[in-house]
Protein backbone atom coordinates (compact mmCIF):
# COMPACT_ATOMS: atom_id res chain seq x y z
CA UNK A 1 0.00 0.00 0.00
CA UNK A 2 1.27 3.90 -0.67
CA UNK A 3 2.56 5.56 1.93
CA UNK A 4 0.36 8.80 3.11
CA UNK A 5 1.43 12.22 4.29
CA UNK A 6 -1.39 14.84 5.46
CA UNK A 7 -1.00 18.38 5.36
CA UNK A 8 -3.04 22.06 4.77
CA UNK A 9 -0.60 22.93 1.38
CA UNK A 10 1.83 21.41 -0.77
CA UNK A 11 4.16 23.25 -2.38
CA UNK A 12 6.18 21.68 -5.70
CA UNK A 13 9.40 23.77 -5.81
CA UNK A 14 11.55 25.42 -3.73
CA UNK A 15 12.17 28.39 -5.90
CA UNK A 16 11.16 32.24 -4.75
CA UNK A 17 7.50 31.58 -5.64
CA UNK A 18 7.40 27.78 -3.98
CA UNK A 19 9.10 29.34 -0.87
CA UNK A 20 7.47 32.59 -0.58
CA UNK A 21 3.86 30.62 -0.94
CA UNK A 22 5.18 28.03 2.07
CA UNK A 23 6.49 30.44 4.52
CA UNK A 24 3.08 32.91 4.11
CA UNK A 25 1.03 29.88 4.43
CA UNK A 26 3.00 28.71 7.65
CA UNK A 27 2.95 31.85 9.23
CA UNK A 28 -0.93 32.36 9.18
CA UNK A 29 -1.03 29.12 10.95
CA UNK A 30 -1.49 26.16 8.06
CA UNK A 31 0.70 22.80 8.00
CA UNK A 32 3.61 23.02 5.06
CA UNK A 33 5.16 20.43 2.89
CA UNK A 34 7.73 21.09 0.63
CA UNK A 35 8.95 18.96 -2.14
CA UNK A 36 11.55 19.68 -5.05
CA UNK A 37 12.75 17.10 -7.74
CA UNK A 38 16.11 17.68 -7.68
CA UNK A 39 18.76 16.84 -4.69
CA UNK A 40 19.36 21.04 -4.27
CA UNK A 41 16.85 23.35 -3.09
CA UNK A 42 16.46 26.76 -4.71
CA UNK A 43 15.71 26.56 -8.51
CA UNK A 44 16.24 29.35 -10.71
CA UNK A 45 16.27 31.90 -7.90
CA UNK A 46 19.75 30.81 -6.90
CA UNK A 47 21.21 31.21 -10.09
CA UNK A 48 19.44 34.50 -10.77
CA UNK A 49 20.43 38.06 -10.30
CA UNK A 50 18.16 38.00 -7.15
CA UNK A 51 16.14 41.38 -8.09
CA UNK A 52 12.33 42.03 -7.36
CA UNK A 53 10.81 44.21 -9.43
CA UNK A 54 8.25 45.86 -6.94
CA UNK A 55 6.96 49.06 -7.82
CA UNK A 56 5.93 51.69 -5.00
CA UNK A 57 7.56 49.35 -2.73
CA UNK A 58 8.19 50.07 1.20
CA UNK A 59 12.23 51.05 0.72
CA UNK A 60 11.74 53.28 -2.28
CA UNK A 61 8.94 55.51 0.34
CA UNK A 62 11.72 55.51 3.25
CA UNK A 63 14.27 56.85 0.15
CA UNK A 64 11.84 59.43 -0.30
CA UNK A 65 11.30 57.98 -4.00
CA UNK A 66 7.74 59.27 -5.29
CA UNK A 67 5.77 56.21 -7.02
CA UNK A 68 2.45 54.96 -6.88
CA UNK A 69 0.83 52.11 -8.00
CA UNK A 70 -1.57 54.26 -10.53
CA UNK A 71 2.16 55.10 -12.33
CA UNK A 72 3.17 51.62 -12.62
CA UNK A 73 0.16 50.16 -13.51
CA UNK A 74 -0.44 53.15 -16.60
CA UNK A 75 3.22 51.83 -17.31
CA UNK A 76 2.13 48.36 -17.51
CA UNK A 77 -0.79 49.01 -19.56
CA UNK A 78 2.02 50.65 -21.98
CA UNK A 79 4.02 47.27 -22.17
CA UNK A 80 1.80 44.97 -22.29
CA UNK A 81 -0.39 46.42 -24.88
CA UNK A 82 -3.41 44.11 -25.68
CA UNK A 83 -2.08 41.50 -23.36
CA UNK A 84 -2.46 44.24 -20.27
CA UNK A 85 -4.83 41.82 -17.99
CA UNK A 86 -6.21 44.74 -15.90
CA UNK A 87 -7.19 41.90 -12.58
CA UNK A 88 -3.87 40.55 -12.46
CA UNK A 89 -2.14 43.32 -12.38
CA UNK A 90 -4.03 45.17 -9.53
CA UNK A 91 -3.39 42.34 -7.19
CA UNK A 92 0.18 42.65 -8.09
CA UNK A 93 0.38 46.56 -7.61
CA UNK A 94 -1.79 45.97 -4.38
CA UNK A 95 -0.15 42.97 -2.40
CA UNK A 96 3.33 43.52 -3.55
CA UNK A 97 4.64 46.16 -1.52
CA UNK A 98 2.58 44.23 1.52
CA UNK A 99 4.65 41.34 0.33
CA UNK A 100 7.59 42.97 0.71
CA UNK A 101 6.77 44.11 4.61
CA UNK A 102 5.14 40.80 5.30
CA UNK A 103 8.85 39.25 4.99
CA UNK A 104 10.89 42.02 6.05
CA UNK A 105 9.15 41.84 9.40
CA UNK A 106 8.06 38.15 9.93
CA UNK A 107 11.30 36.28 8.38
CA UNK A 108 14.89 36.44 7.75
CA UNK A 109 14.37 37.91 4.13
CA UNK A 110 15.55 41.25 3.82
CA UNK A 111 15.85 43.81 0.69
CA UNK A 112 17.92 46.94 -0.35
CA UNK A 113 17.09 49.14 -2.86
CA UNK A 114 18.12 49.79 -6.09
CA UNK A 115 17.35 53.65 -6.59
CA UNK A 116 19.75 54.53 -10.04
CA UNK A 117 17.82 51.19 -11.06
CA UNK A 118 16.45 52.14 -14.05
CA UNK A 119 12.87 50.54 -15.47
CA UNK A 120 13.74 49.37 -18.49
CA UNK A 121 11.73 52.26 -21.32
CA UNK A 122 12.25 54.59 -18.91
CA UNK A 123 10.63 56.78 -21.27
CA UNK A 124 7.58 55.19 -21.58
CA UNK A 125 4.36 56.81 -19.60
CA UNK A 126 4.12 56.10 -16.28
CA UNK A 127 8.10 54.51 -15.99
CA UNK A 128 10.52 55.42 -13.25
CA UNK A 129 14.31 56.22 -13.54
CA UNK A 130 14.83 53.76 -10.81
CA UNK A 131 13.67 52.72 -6.90
CA UNK A 132 10.97 49.77 -8.41
CA UNK A 133 13.81 47.30 -8.40
CA UNK A 134 14.98 45.61 -4.85
CA UNK A 135 17.36 42.65 -4.22
CA UNK A 136 18.02 40.42 -1.18
CA UNK A 137 20.53 41.57 1.47
CA UNK A 138 24.04 39.35 1.14
CA UNK A 139 23.68 36.56 3.45
CA UNK A 140 25.85 34.42 6.26
CA UNK A 141 25.36 30.64 4.27
CA UNK A 142 26.44 29.72 7.73
CA UNK A 143 23.42 30.79 9.07
CA UNK A 144 21.79 27.82 7.14
CA UNK A 145 23.76 25.29 9.45
CA UNK A 146 24.25 21.78 6.93
CA UNK A 147 21.50 22.86 4.82
CA UNK A 148 23.82 24.78 3.09
CA UNK A 149 25.12 21.85 1.48
CA UNK A 150 21.94 21.10 -0.40
CA UNK A 151 21.41 24.89 -1.66
CA UNK A 152 22.17 25.24 -5.34
CA UNK A 153 24.86 26.93 -6.25
CA UNK A 154 25.19 29.93 -7.95
CA UNK A 155 25.45 29.72 -12.09
CA UNK A 156 29.15 28.84 -12.62
CA UNK A 157 29.75 31.59 -15.52
CA UNK A 158 28.54 34.79 -13.82
CA UNK A 159 30.84 34.17 -10.59
CA UNK A 160 34.52 35.19 -10.56
CA UNK A 161 36.91 31.61 -9.65
CA UNK A 162 33.50 30.66 -8.19
CA UNK A 163 33.22 33.37 -5.76
CA UNK A 164 29.57 35.65 -6.16
CA UNK A 165 29.34 38.90 -6.65
CA UNK A 166 27.10 41.33 -6.06
CA UNK A 167 25.43 43.99 -7.83
CA UNK A 168 25.51 47.90 -7.80
CA UNK A 169 28.58 48.95 -5.43
CA UNK A 170 30.30 45.72 -5.72
CA UNK A 171 30.14 45.06 -8.62
CA UNK A 172 32.08 48.75 -9.56
CA UNK A 173 34.74 47.44 -7.12
CA UNK A 174 35.85 44.63 -9.23
CA UNK A 175 35.73 47.18 -12.54
CA UNK A 176 38.04 49.89 -10.71
CA UNK A 177 40.08 47.25 -9.08
CA UNK A 178 43.57 48.30 -10.88
CA UNK A 179 42.42 51.97 -10.20
CA UNK A 180 41.48 52.51 -6.49
CA UNK A 181 43.10 51.60 -3.51
CA UNK A 182 39.86 51.22 -1.69
CA UNK A 183 39.02 49.10 -4.31
CA UNK A 184 41.60 46.93 -4.15
CA UNK A 185 41.48 46.56 -0.49
CA UNK A 186 38.23 45.53 -0.39
CA UNK A 187 38.07 43.69 -3.45
CA UNK A 188 41.28 41.48 -1.42
CA UNK A 189 39.25 41.34 2.00
CA UNK A 190 36.43 39.90 -0.55
CA UNK A 191 38.95 37.27 -2.33
CA UNK A 192 40.48 35.90 1.48
CA UNK A 193 37.30 35.59 3.00
CA UNK A 194 36.18 33.44 -0.28
CA UNK A 195 39.04 31.35 0.10
CA UNK A 196 39.15 30.85 3.50
CA UNK A 197 35.41 29.47 3.12
CA UNK A 198 36.34 27.35 -0.07
CA UNK A 199 39.08 25.42 2.59
CA UNK A 200 36.43 25.07 5.49
CA UNK A 201 33.46 24.46 3.90
CA UNK A 202 33.74 23.82 -0.30
CA UNK A 203 32.12 26.61 -1.34
CA UNK A 204 31.15 30.65 -0.84
CA UNK A 205 29.64 30.79 1.98
CA UNK A 206 28.73 34.85 1.78
CA UNK A 207 25.66 34.70 -0.40
CA UNK A 208 24.65 36.92 -2.80
CA UNK A 209 22.30 38.22 -5.81
CA UNK A 210 20.04 35.25 -5.88
CA UNK A 211 22.02 32.77 -4.10
CA UNK A 212 20.90 35.17 -0.75
CA UNK A 213 17.47 35.35 -2.15
CA UNK A 214 17.12 31.64 -2.11
CA UNK A 215 19.58 31.37 1.56
CA UNK A 216 16.99 34.19 3.29
CA UNK A 217 13.72 32.24 2.37
CA UNK A 218 15.59 29.08 2.85
CA UNK A 219 16.15 30.08 6.50
CA UNK A 220 12.97 31.69 7.26
CA UNK A 221 11.21 27.84 5.94
CA UNK A 222 13.75 26.13 8.49
CA UNK A 223 13.05 28.07 11.00
CA UNK A 224 9.27 28.31 10.84
CA UNK A 225 10.12 23.91 10.69
CA UNK A 226 8.44 23.66 7.09
CA UNK A 227 9.20 20.19 6.02
CA UNK A 228 11.60 19.90 2.47
CA UNK A 229 11.80 16.87 0.74
CA UNK A 230 14.43 16.49 -1.64
CA UNK A 231 14.65 14.59 -4.41
CA UNK A 232 11.06 14.45 -4.67
CA UNK A 233 9.11 15.30 -7.78
CA UNK A 234 5.33 15.32 -7.89
CA UNK A 235 4.33 12.85 -10.36
CA UNK A 236 0.66 13.06 -10.20
CA UNK A 237 -2.32 15.55 -8.93
CA UNK A 238 -4.97 13.97 -6.77
CA UNK A 239 -8.56 15.09 -7.04
CA UNK A 240 -11.62 14.62 -5.14
CA UNK A 241 -15.21 16.14 -6.29
CA UNK A 242 -13.48 18.71 -9.27
CA UNK A 243 -11.31 19.99 -6.32
CA UNK A 244 -7.66 19.14 -6.08
CA UNK A 245 -6.73 17.78 -2.89
CA UNK A 246 -3.28 16.59 -3.08
CA UNK A 247 -0.59 14.84 -5.14
CA UNK A 248 1.74 11.47 -5.89
CA UNK A 249 4.72 12.67 -4.67
CA UNK A 250 8.09 10.00 -5.89
CA UNK A 251 10.75 9.08 -3.76
CA UNK A 252 13.72 7.43 -2.92
CA UNK A 253 11.54 4.75 -0.88
CA UNK A 254 8.74 4.84 -3.51
CA UNK A 255 5.87 6.53 -4.36
CA UNK A 256 3.97 8.51 -1.22
CA UNK A 257 0.89 10.09 -1.16
CA UNK A 258 0.40 13.53 -0.38
CA UNK A 259 -2.80 14.68 0.77
CA UNK A 260 -3.24 18.61 1.39
CA UNK A 261 -6.17 19.87 2.90
CA UNK A 262 -5.81 23.64 1.32
CA UNK A 263 -4.61 22.61 -1.97
CA UNK A 264 -1.64 22.68 -4.11
CA UNK A 265 1.10 25.24 -5.27
CA UNK A 266 2.69 24.43 -8.40
CA UNK A 267 6.16 26.43 -8.79
CA UNK A 268 8.04 24.26 -10.69
CA UNK A 269 10.24 26.92 -12.91
CA UNK A 270 8.15 26.82 -16.09
CA UNK A 271 9.76 25.17 -19.17
CA UNK A 272 12.99 26.78 -20.45
CA UNK A 273 13.93 22.94 -21.37
CA UNK A 274 10.70 21.27 -22.27
CA UNK A 275 12.20 20.99 -26.01
CA UNK A 276 8.75 20.11 -27.44
CA UNK A 277 7.15 23.70 -25.80
CA UNK A 278 10.41 25.48 -27.43
CA UNK A 279 9.45 23.96 -30.60
CA UNK A 280 6.13 25.35 -30.71
CA UNK A 281 6.70 28.72 -29.11
CA UNK A 282 10.72 30.03 -29.86
CA UNK A 283 10.19 31.29 -33.64
CA UNK A 284 14.33 31.10 -33.37
CA UNK A 285 14.40 27.65 -32.14
CA UNK A 286 12.34 25.38 -35.09
CA UNK A 287 13.56 22.49 -33.66
CA UNK A 288 13.76 23.13 -30.56
CA UNK A 289 17.33 23.19 -30.04
CA UNK A 290 18.47 26.47 -31.14
CA UNK A 291 18.55 28.00 -27.80
CA UNK A 292 20.10 28.35 -24.72
CA UNK A 293 19.31 28.47 -21.01
CA UNK A 294 21.17 29.53 -17.89
CA UNK A 295 18.10 28.23 -16.42
CA UNK A 296 18.39 24.68 -14.24
CA UNK A 297 18.03 21.80 -16.85
CA UNK A 298 15.33 20.20 -14.90
CA UNK A 299 12.82 22.89 -15.34
CA UNK A 300 11.18 20.89 -17.94
CA UNK A 301 7.42 22.35 -17.31
CA UNK A 302 6.23 19.84 -14.90
CA UNK A 303 3.56 22.51 -13.39
CA UNK A 304 2.02 22.48 -16.81
CA UNK A 305 1.96 18.98 -17.42
CA UNK A 306 0.76 18.24 -13.95
CA UNK A 307 -2.38 20.79 -14.92
CA UNK A 308 -3.23 20.27 -18.17
CA UNK A 309 -5.08 16.71 -17.61
CA UNK A 310 -7.63 19.37 -15.46
CA UNK A 311 -8.41 21.36 -17.81
CA UNK A 312 -5.48 24.14 -17.80
CA UNK A 313 -4.33 26.33 -20.77
CA UNK A 314 -1.91 27.74 -20.89
CA UNK A 315 -0.89 31.69 -22.49
CA UNK A 316 0.12 30.68 -25.73
CA UNK A 317 -0.55 33.94 -27.20
CA UNK A 318 1.65 35.96 -25.37
CA UNK A 319 4.09 37.76 -28.32
CA UNK A 320 7.19 36.45 -26.80
CA UNK A 321 6.86 33.34 -24.78
CA UNK A 322 10.05 33.74 -22.93
CA UNK A 323 12.03 36.77 -21.57
CA UNK A 324 15.29 36.52 -24.22
CA UNK A 325 19.15 37.00 -22.97
CA UNK A 326 21.49 36.92 -25.25
CA UNK A 327 23.99 34.19 -23.92
CA UNK A 328 27.38 33.10 -25.11
CA UNK A 329 28.77 29.60 -24.80
CA UNK A 330 31.64 29.32 -22.60
CA UNK A 331 33.98 26.26 -23.44
CA UNK A 332 35.21 24.72 -20.48
CA UNK A 333 38.06 22.12 -19.69
CA UNK A 334 35.88 19.09 -19.39
CA UNK A 335 34.25 19.48 -23.06
CA UNK A 336 31.18 20.48 -22.01
CA UNK A 337 29.65 24.33 -22.50
CA UNK A 338 28.44 27.00 -19.88
CA UNK A 339 26.14 29.63 -20.80
CA UNK A 340 27.09 33.26 -19.76
CA UNK A 341 24.30 35.75 -20.13
CA UNK A 342 24.85 39.36 -21.20
CA UNK A 343 23.18 42.05 -18.64
CA UNK A 344 25.99 44.52 -18.50
CA UNK A 345 28.63 44.63 -21.04
CA UNK A 346 26.56 45.38 -23.58
CA UNK A 347 26.46 49.22 -22.45
CA UNK A 348 29.96 49.74 -22.01
CA UNK A 349 31.73 52.81 -23.66
CA UNK A 350 33.42 51.22 -26.88
CA UNK A 351 31.16 48.15 -27.38
CA UNK A 352 29.13 47.19 -30.36
CA UNK A 353 27.23 44.44 -32.03
CA UNK A 354 27.01 43.44 -35.47
CA UNK A 355 25.12 40.84 -37.37
CA UNK A 356 27.21 38.31 -39.92
CA UNK A 357 25.99 41.02 -42.79
CA UNK A 358 28.68 43.62 -40.68
CA UNK A 359 26.12 46.24 -39.56
CA UNK A 360 24.69 47.21 -36.54
CA UNK A 361 21.24 46.21 -35.11
CA UNK A 362 20.28 47.73 -32.20
CA UNK A 363 21.10 50.23 -29.61
CA UNK A 364 23.29 47.57 -27.45
CA UNK A 365 22.94 49.45 -24.16
CA UNK A 366 18.95 48.31 -24.50
CA UNK A 367 17.82 45.64 -21.90
CA UNK A 368 18.25 41.91 -22.97
CA UNK A 369 14.76 41.15 -23.85
CA UNK A 370 14.73 43.92 -26.23
CA UNK A 371 18.37 42.92 -27.62
CA UNK A 372 17.19 39.68 -28.71
CA UNK A 373 13.70 40.76 -30.19
CA UNK A 374 15.72 43.21 -32.58
CA UNK A 375 18.55 40.50 -33.61
CA UNK A 376 15.80 37.91 -34.91
CA UNK A 377 14.23 41.18 -36.65
CA UNK A 378 17.41 41.90 -38.27
CA UNK A 379 18.47 37.95 -39.35
CA UNK A 380 15.03 37.00 -40.79
CA UNK A 381 15.27 35.70 -44.22
CA UNK A 382 19.37 34.76 -43.48
CA UNK A 383 20.46 31.20 -42.93
CA UNK A 384 22.92 29.31 -40.50
CA UNK A 385 22.35 30.25 -36.63
CA UNK A 386 21.03 32.87 -35.72
CA UNK A 387 23.86 35.41 -33.90
CA UNK A 388 25.57 38.30 -33.25
CA UNK A 389 28.91 39.29 -32.17
CA UNK A 390 29.97 41.75 -29.67
CA UNK A 391 32.97 43.59 -30.15
CA UNK A 392 35.35 45.98 -28.76
CA UNK A 393 39.16 46.77 -28.98
CA UNK A 394 41.70 46.22 -26.53
CA UNK A 395 41.66 49.04 -24.47
CA UNK A 396 37.78 48.60 -23.46
CA UNK A 397 38.58 44.81 -22.95
CA UNK A 398 40.95 45.39 -20.43
CA UNK A 399 39.08 47.75 -18.55
CA UNK A 400 35.53 45.78 -18.34
CA UNK A 401 36.09 42.47 -20.03
CA UNK A 402 33.88 41.14 -22.24
CA UNK A 403 31.37 38.28 -21.64
CA UNK A 404 33.20 35.38 -19.52
CA UNK A 405 36.12 37.27 -20.17
CA UNK A 406 37.06 39.13 -16.97
CA UNK A 407 38.92 42.96 -17.12
CA UNK A 408 42.58 43.47 -16.77
CA UNK A 409 44.80 41.86 -14.76
CA UNK A 410 43.32 38.61 -15.44
CA UNK A 411 44.61 36.51 -18.00
CA UNK A 412 42.56 36.11 -21.38
CA UNK A 413 45.02 33.19 -23.09
CA UNK A 414 42.94 30.59 -22.16
CA UNK A 415 39.72 31.86 -24.21
CA UNK A 416 41.68 32.93 -27.18
CA UNK A 417 42.80 29.72 -27.10
CA UNK A 418 39.75 27.50 -26.71
CA UNK A 419 38.26 30.11 -29.25
CA UNK A 420 35.86 31.61 -27.26
CA UNK A 421 37.35 35.08 -27.83
CA UNK A 422 37.97 36.08 -31.00
CA UNK A 423 40.96 38.05 -31.71
CA UNK A 424 42.65 40.50 -35.13
CA UNK A 425 44.81 42.71 -35.22
CA UNK A 426 42.71 44.91 -37.60
CA UNK A 427 38.96 44.96 -37.99
CA UNK A 428 39.62 42.81 -41.67
CA UNK A 429 41.11 39.65 -40.06
CA UNK A 430 38.83 39.77 -37.07
CA UNK A 431 35.98 40.11 -38.93
CA UNK A 432 37.38 36.72 -41.14
CA UNK A 433 37.97 35.06 -37.56
CA UNK A 434 34.17 35.51 -36.75
CA UNK A 435 32.74 34.83 -40.38
CA UNK A 436 31.55 38.76 -40.55
CA UNK A 437 31.04 40.49 -43.91
CA UNK A 438 34.81 42.64 -43.55
CA UNK A 439 33.92 45.68 -46.05
CA UNK A 440 30.64 45.90 -44.56
CA UNK A 441 31.93 45.33 -40.97
CA UNK A 442 34.66 47.97 -41.64
CA UNK A 443 32.10 50.84 -43.10
CA UNK A 444 30.24 50.21 -39.54
CA UNK A 445 32.53 50.70 -37.22
CA UNK A 446 33.75 53.86 -39.13
CA UNK A 447 30.50 55.43 -39.40
CA UNK A 448 29.94 54.48 -35.49
CA UNK A 449 33.50 55.93 -34.65
CA UNK A 450 33.12 58.96 -36.59
CA UNK A 451 30.25 59.78 -34.03
CA UNK A 452 31.43 58.10 -31.02
CA UNK A 453 34.78 60.59 -30.48
CA UNK A 454 31.73 62.97 -29.65
CA UNK A 455 29.66 60.83 -27.56
CA UNK A 456 27.00 60.24 -30.23
CA UNK A 457 25.13 57.36 -32.00
CA UNK A 458 22.41 59.06 -34.33
CA UNK A 459 21.73 55.71 -35.38
CA UNK A 460 20.96 53.80 -32.52
CA UNK A 461 21.07 56.46 -29.28
CA UNK A 462 22.85 54.15 -26.73
CA UNK A 463 23.17 56.29 -24.10
CA UNK A 464 20.40 58.09 -24.68
CA UNK A 465 17.76 56.66 -21.79
CA UNK A 466 18.11 56.20 -17.82
CA UNK A 467 18.58 52.98 -18.21
CA UNK A 468 21.04 52.27 -20.49
CA UNK A 469 23.66 55.24 -18.43
CA UNK A 470 22.74 52.87 -15.56
CA UNK A 471 24.75 50.18 -17.19
CA UNK A 472 27.66 52.50 -18.54
CA UNK A 473 30.39 53.74 -17.24
CA UNK A 474 29.71 57.23 -15.24
CA UNK A 475 33.37 58.30 -15.75
CA UNK A 476 33.14 58.57 -19.58
CA UNK A 477 32.12 61.95 -20.56
CA UNK A 478 30.13 63.04 -22.54
CA UNK A 479 28.01 60.00 -22.81
CA UNK A 480 29.07 57.17 -20.45
CA UNK A 481 27.80 54.48 -23.21
CA UNK A 482 29.72 55.73 -26.11
CA UNK A 483 33.25 55.57 -27.08
CA UNK A 484 35.46 54.44 -29.95
CA UNK A 485 36.49 51.22 -31.51
CA UNK A 486 40.01 52.39 -32.98
CA UNK A 487 42.87 50.82 -30.58
CA UNK A 488 43.75 47.52 -31.89
CA UNK A 489 43.99 44.58 -31.51
CA UNK A 490 40.39 43.61 -31.84
CA UNK A 491 38.02 41.50 -30.13
CA UNK A 492 34.49 39.57 -30.29
CA UNK A 493 32.35 36.99 -28.59
CA UNK A 494 29.60 35.40 -30.40
CA UNK A 495 25.63 35.78 -28.66
CA UNK A 496 22.76 33.52 -29.66
CA UNK A 497 19.36 33.72 -28.00
CA UNK A 498 18.75 31.97 -24.51
CA UNK A 499 16.52 32.76 -22.25
CA UNK A 500 15.62 33.72 -18.40
CA UNK A 501 12.81 32.03 -17.65
CA UNK A 502 9.05 31.12 -19.71
CA UNK A 503 6.47 33.74 -19.94
CA UNK A 504 3.61 31.30 -21.23
CA UNK A 505 2.88 29.59 -18.09
CA UNK A 506 -0.78 28.68 -16.79
CA UNK A 507 -3.62 31.20 -17.26
CA UNK A 508 -4.28 32.19 -13.34
CA UNK A 509 -6.78 34.67 -11.63
CA UNK A 510 -5.83 37.26 -9.70
CA UNK A 511 -5.66 34.88 -6.63
CA UNK A 512 -3.16 32.56 -8.52
CA UNK A 513 -5.72 29.78 -8.99
CA UNK A 514 -5.25 27.84 -12.01
CA UNK A 515 -7.79 28.25 -14.20
CA UNK A 516 -9.37 25.24 -16.17
CA UNK A 517 -12.76 24.74 -18.30
CA UNK A 518 -14.28 27.42 -19.05
CA UNK A 519 -11.45 29.45 -17.31
CA UNK A 520 -13.11 28.88 -14.04
CA UNK A 521 -11.00 28.27 -11.67
CA UNK A 522 -9.73 24.76 -10.73
CA UNK A 523 -10.70 24.49 -6.59
CA UNK A 524 -7.46 23.67 -4.60
CA UNK A 525 -5.18 24.61 -7.06
CA UNK A 526 -2.31 27.13 -7.35
CA UNK A 527 0.77 28.63 -9.76
CA UNK A 528 3.25 31.03 -8.94
CA UNK A 529 6.43 31.90 -10.30
CA UNK A 530 6.90 31.08 -13.98
CA UNK A 531 4.50 27.99 -13.71
CA UNK A 532 2.15 30.80 -14.08
CA UNK A 533 1.78 32.70 -17.12
CA UNK A 534 3.38 36.26 -16.75
CA UNK A 535 1.46 39.58 -16.01
CA UNK A 536 3.38 41.79 -17.85
CA UNK A 537 2.08 40.56 -21.53
CA UNK A 538 5.06 38.93 -23.09
CA UNK A 539 7.10 42.53 -22.52
CA UNK A 540 10.19 42.86 -19.80
CA UNK A 541 9.51 46.39 -18.37
CA UNK A 542 12.61 46.44 -15.23
CA UNK A 543 14.82 44.37 -13.29
CA UNK A 544 12.91 41.71 -11.41
CA UNK A 545 10.11 40.99 -13.39
CA UNK A 546 9.99 37.58 -13.10
CA UNK A 547 10.52 37.29 -8.91
CA UNK A 548 9.08 40.10 -8.21
CA UNK A 549 5.68 38.39 -8.97
CA UNK A 550 6.81 34.97 -8.12
CA UNK A 551 7.07 36.39 -4.85
CA UNK A 552 3.21 38.45 -5.09
CA UNK A 553 1.53 35.59 -5.98
CA UNK A 554 3.22 32.96 -4.13
CA UNK A 555 1.94 35.44 -1.26
CA UNK A 556 -1.87 35.71 -2.71
CA UNK A 557 -1.96 32.31 -2.66
CA UNK A 558 -0.56 31.19 0.70
CA UNK A 559 -2.98 33.60 2.00
CA UNK A 560 -5.94 32.71 -0.18
CA UNK A 561 -5.32 29.07 1.04
CA UNK A 562 -5.41 30.24 4.27
CA UNK A 563 -8.87 31.80 3.73
CA UNK A 564 -7.59 35.65 3.96
CA UNK A 565 -9.03 38.06 1.23
CA UNK A 566 -6.20 39.02 -0.83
Amino acid sequence: MMKTHDCDLLVVGSGAGGMAAAVTAKLHGLDVLVVEKEAVYGGTTARSGGWLWIPANPLAAREGIADSKEAARTYLQHEAGNHFDAERVDAFLQNGPQMVDFFESKTAVKFVLGPQFSDYHPDAPGALAGGRSICAEPFDGNELGDNIKTLRPPLKEITFVGMMIGSGKELLHFFNVTRSVVSAAYVAKLLVKYMRDVTLHGRAMRLTNGNALAGRLAKSAFDLGIPLWLEAPAQELLRENGAVTGAVIGTKDGPVRVNARKGVVLATGGFPHDIERRKQLYPHAPTGQEHWSPTPSSNTGDGIKLARPLGAHTADELPNAAAWVPVSRVPWSDGSFGTFPHFIDRAKPGVIAVTRTGRRFVNEGNCYHDFCQALVQATKGQSGEICAWLICDHPTLRRYGLGHVKPFPVPIAHQLKNGYLKRGRTLSELAQACGIDPQAFGHTVAEYNRHAVRGEDPEFHKGSTAYNRYLGDPTVKPNPCIAPVQTGPFYAVQVVIGDLGSFAGLKTDAQARVLGENGQPVPGLYAAGNDMASIMGGNYPGGGITLGPAMTFGYIAARHAAGIAT
